[in-house]
C-alpha cells in the first residue's frame, strides 16, 4: 500500500511537472474572424507545440479588457492602442508586447448623395462616432482639419453611435463609423450599393491608430517565467495569424466552430476574414516604432480633450517579439 501511495504521488508530481503552461487571453469583442489567428493557433495545435494551454475569453459590450487584466482574470489582452495608452496614463501599467495588426480597419462610410467628396465637406453634416475611447482618432482628425465638433454650419454634429449601422440606413447621420471587416459589410447587406457610398479610411488620411495589439501588465513582465511564456504565446499566435492569412476560408470555419453563441454566419465570417487578412498582412508581430509614434501624435492632437496628455514612456517592448522571432 505504501509503495502504491508513493507511486501515485510520483505520478502526480511528474504530471504536474509536464503540465502545459496556462495562458488566458481576453478578446475585446465577441468570437469572430477579427480574432481568427488565436483560434487557429489553438485548433491547429500551435499553442500545444509551445507547451501552452491557452484559454480564449470572448469579449462583449459589457467587458472591458483592461479591467479584466487588472483584476487578474487574464494574463494578456487585446486592445486598441488609444484605450491601452489611456489606461496606462490613468495608472494601469499595460505594455504592448506584440502588434499582429499592421494597418487600421477604421473608416467613415458616407452617403454619396450628401455631396461629401473630402473631409472638408463634413462641415454642417452629422457624423456617427463610436465612443468609449474609439472617438479619439476622429476628434484628432477633425482637429487637424480645423473642423469644430460642436455642430453648426462650419462644424460637424457628432452622433454617439451604437455598434450598428442604423444611423446611416435611417438617415439619422450623413456618415457613420465602420470597420472594413464588419459594419461596412452590414451596410451592403442591408441592400445599399457601393456606388451609393463614399468611404474615408483613417489609414489613408494619416490619422490611423494601432488596433488589436497584445498587452500584458508591466509587473508580470518582470518575471522571467512569465516572459518566456509570452514569447511562446506570441510565436504560436503569429503562426496562427499567418496560417489564417494563407487559408482564410478554413480560418473562418474554425472561428465558427468556436462561436458558442451561434450568432455568426459562414458568409459573414468568410468576408470578414478576407478583410482581416489585409490588416495583418506585412506584420510579423513586431511593433513598428514609426506606427507607435504616429498613433501617439494622433492621440496628442485631439484638440481640447486629448486621450493622453503626454508622450507615454515604457508603453511597449520589443523584447518578447525579438525572442519570438529568433
Amino acid at each position: 500500500m505504501k509503495k502504491l501511495l508513493l507511486s501515485a504521488a510520483a505520478l502526480a508530481m511528474a504530471t504536474a511537472a509536464n503540465a502545459a503552461d496556462e495562458v488566458k487571453l481576453q478578446l475585446q469583442w465577441v468570437t469572430q474572424a477579427q480574432f481568427a489567428g488565436y483560434y487557429v493557433a489553438k485548433d491547429k495545435g500551435f499553442y500545444e507545440e509551445e507547451d501552452l494551454d491557452v484559454t480564449v475569453l470572448s469579449g462583449g459590450p459589457d467587458i472591458a479588457p483592461p479591467q479584466v487584466l487588472a483584476g487578474g482574470g487574464a494574463d494578456v489582452m487585446l486592445n486598441w492602442m488609444p484605450s491601452a495608452l489611456a489606461a496606462r496614463e490613468k495608472g494601469l501599467p499595460v505594455v504592448n508586447i506584440a502588434q499582429p495588426f499592421k494597418t487600421s480597419g477604421l473608416m467613415l462610410t458616407c452617403w454619396k448623395d450628401t455631396g461629401i467628396t473630402s473631409p472638408q465637406d463634413f462641415k454642417g453634416k452629422t457624423i456617427g462616432v463610436w465612443f468609449f475611447g474609439n472617438e479619439y482618432p476622429f476628434l484628432s482628425w477633425m482637429s487637424q482639419e480645423g473642423i469644430s465638433t460642436d455642430g453648426g454650419e462650419d462644424g460637424v454634429t457628432v452622433l454617439k453611435q451604437g455598434f450598428n449601422v442604423d444611423p446611416l440606413l435611417q438617415r439619422q447621420a450623413d456618415c457613420i463609423s465602420t470597420m472594413t471587416y464588419n459594419e461596412f459589410g452590414q451596410v451592403l447587406d442591408a441592400g445599399v450599393s457601393e456606388d451609393e457610398l463614399i468611404t474615408f479610411k483613417y489609414e489613408d488620411q494619416g490619422v490611423a491608430t494601432l488596433e488589436d495589439g497584445i498587452y500584458a501588465l508591466e509587473d508580470n513582465l518582470k518575471d522571467p517565467a512569465f516572459k518566456d511564456k509570452m514569447v511562446r504565446f506570441v510565436r504560436a499566435s503569429m503562426k496562427g495569424w499567418k496560417y489564417a492569412e494563407a487559408h482564410p476560408d478554413e480560418a473562418a470555419d474554425i472561428v465558427l466552430e468556436n462561436d458558442e453563441s451561434g450568432a455568426q454566419t459562414e458568409a459573414h465570417q468568410k468576408r470578414m476574414m478576407g478583410e482581416i487578412a489585409k490588416l495583418t498582412a506585412g506584420s510579423n508581430g513586431a511593433l513598428d516604432e514609426a506606427d507607435f509614434k504616429r498613433t501617439v501624435a494622433t492621440l496628442l492632437a485631439g484638440g481640447s480633450d486629448p486621450v493622453i496628455s503626454k508622450e507615454p514612456v515604457g508603453a511597449w517592448t520589443s523584447e518578447i517579439t525579438d525572442a519570438a522571432l529568433k
